[in-house]
């Protein structure tokens, strides 16, 4: 049984370092099988808070730890017009990692990392049709287990309450779909709005496929959006996906209830809700 631990938006730069050591201690205890990152390890991309995400991966590789990331939008530089469209991401491949479409393989999953992150977008996502051909090669391939892309931007505009949607899609959305649900994709994890939750796809697009869709918080950043640091602690056993977010309290991360997902008429739902209090209303 695969355990994951899915965190996003680091933000390096724009951190708080009490966060990051409770992170990596809660991993520790978490013993995961592999830690994903969906994107912006830095705030703006300059070297300095490059090399502190660094130091980061590699104290979570020296604890035994295996690491797979992806950009994001943050890790393109901003200001500086010339490495931004003449060499966004040199620095992205220097300290974090020289492949753009990381691969991992465990016992009942298969981990692919897609690069969302543009230079011609400040804050949107795309993914190319180049792109789209590794995630059907790639998974054609694999052995079996629970298919898992991993992007930075949502290939969904998310739903939040009653209100708006929150973000936008991801640019190529309705080719990109095709080819997920090609590629039998069964998890879709990511992150980019700072905003924990999980949706089966076919809730959110009406040619989506039949993937659950995983969004992970900011882990370490001081940027909120209306919720507290977090990180997602995800469990595969067989055709069950078990979720536990990570939430941080002002003193240390803690597990939330438990969300027990199962394939149903080639969908995911909930298979298991948190009891109810007998004195709740």
């Amino acid at each position: 049984m695969p355990r994951l631990i899915h965190l996003s938006d680091l933000h390096f730069g724009a951190h708080d370092p009490r966060l990051v050591e409770a992170v990596e201690a809660r991993i520790d205890e978490a013993k995961p099988d592999l830690v994903v990152i969906s994107g912006d390890f830095t705030q703006r991309a300059r070297t300095e808070q490059f090399k502190e995400a660094c130091r980061f991966l590699e104290r979570l590789r020296e604890a035994g730890h295996e690491v797979l990331g992806v950009p994001g939008n943050h890790d393109v530089p901003l200001y500086d017009a010339l490495r931004r469209f003449l060499s966004p991401l040199t620095r992205y491949k220097r300290y974090i990692d020289e492949t753009l479409c990381p691969y991992h393989e465990l016992d009942g999953a298969v981990i692919l990392g897609i690069n969302t992150a543009r230079s011609l977008t400040f804050k949107d996502g795309r993914i190319s049709h180049e792109q789209m051909d590794i995630i059907r090669q790639a998974f054609a391939r694999a052995r079996e287990g629970l298919r898992v892309l991993v992007t930075h931007h949502p290939l969904f505009a998310l739903p939040v309450g009653d209100g708006p949607a929150l973000g936008d899609p991801v640019g190529r959305q309705d080719a990109a779909l095709d080819a997920i649900a090609d590629a039998g994709v069964d998890l879709l994890l990511a992150g980019h709005v700072h905003r924990a939750s999980a949706h089966s796809a076919r809730d959110l697009a009406t040619r989506a496929g039949g993937a659950l869709v995983i969004q992970a918080g900011t882990a370490t950043s001081t940027r909120l959006r209306e919720e507290e640091q977090s990180f997602n602690r995800i469990d595969i056993e067989g055709g069950r996906v078990t979720l536990t977010v990570q939430s941080w309290n002002g003193h240390a991360f803690v597990s939330g209830d438990e969300q027990t997902y199962a394939r149903k008429d080639d969908h995911w739902r909930l298979a298991h809700r948190p009891a109810v209090p007998e004195n709740a209303d």
